[in-house]
């Protein structure tokens, strides 16, 4: 708990205002006093923080609750405490059903038991306090929460966009290999078929979604895999036979790393 309390006393009469700094001598508080509304509200202009408010509501000019009303509107966090006899009993408690006071205190009071009023309207100010920080604190966190999500939503269009442009990229990659004149087979370093344009498949008696996605010693002809097999190097090509077919086959690899894949083509010899 901050140790700096300051406490305002408000009061007409000087002899209430000594007696309210004697009940808080041996507590590590700063008290504040006024004579008047008129004086509190100077004071709470001044005050930077004042924790507890505590005054009379017989005053000349602005009676207490009037006075605690305009307070509140200057330190609306301030814990605000009424004295009065109980003859104003009925106009105190319409002020605290007014959700203005925090507690109405008769005259003659008992020290005892406005220390312990005290005391705890204190650690409701503290408790206050600490509940508008978590309410701050949340609020930061939501609004970063927010601009992360804004974030990741920019992210996510922009990474659907370009899988967008990709995925006609690669439309249009494959049309245009079915428009080639001779046919192309790609292989994955790990001997997966990964592309069979349309000549291919017509020069192999093969339907490209048979063989695509699986491996290739099991989906093409066991004539083509052992050209896979061959070591030529990163390119090389020659003529071969297959079902009485005279083919010419292309081999390159689709970077320099042995285990990137390779890529036939096939063209049918006349």
């Amino acid at each position: 708990m901050e140790r700096a309390i300051r406490i305002l006393c408000v009061d007409d009469e000087k002899n209430v205002l000594r007696s309210l700094e004697r009940i808080f001598l041996d507590d590590d508080y700063t008290i504040l006093t006024a004579s008047s509304g008129q004086e509190g509200l100077e004071l709470l202009h001044e005050e930077e923080q004042v924790h507890v408010i505590i005054s009379d509501y017989r005053m000349p000019g602005m009676n207490g609750v009037e006075f605690l009303r305009a307070a509140f509107d200057l330190h609306p966090e301030c814990i605000r405490i009424i004295l009065s006899g109980y003859a104003d009993t009925t106009a105190v408690v319409a002020a605290i059903n007014e959700g203005k006071i925090y507690k109405f205190i008769p005259k003659p009071w008992n020290d005892d038991e406005l220390r312990v009023t005290v005391n705890k309207a204190i650690e409701h100010f503290e408790a206050q306090r600490r509940n508008l920080q978590l309410a701050e604190e949340l609020r930061l966190k939501n609004m970063e929460l927010r601009e992360v999500n804004a974030k990741l939503e920019r992210l996510v269009e922009e990474r659907t966009l370009e899988l967008a442009l990709q995925d006609k990229a690669l439309l249009h990659a494959r049309r245009v290999l079915d428009q080639l004149p001779f046919g192309v087979v790609g292989v994955t370093g790990d001997g997966i078929v990964l592309q069979m344009n349309r000549e291919a498949a017509q020069i192999l008696g093969i339907l490209p979604d048979e063989v695509l996605g699986e491996r290739a010693a099991t989906a093409l002809p066991a004539e083509l895999c052992a050209v896979l097999q061959e070591n030529w190097g990163q390119r090389g090509g020659r003529d071969f036979d297959m079902d009485g077919k005279r083919l010419r086959v292309e081999r390159l690899r689709t970077t320099g790393e042995a285990e990137a894949g390779v890529v036939l083509t096939l063209v049918r010899n006349q």
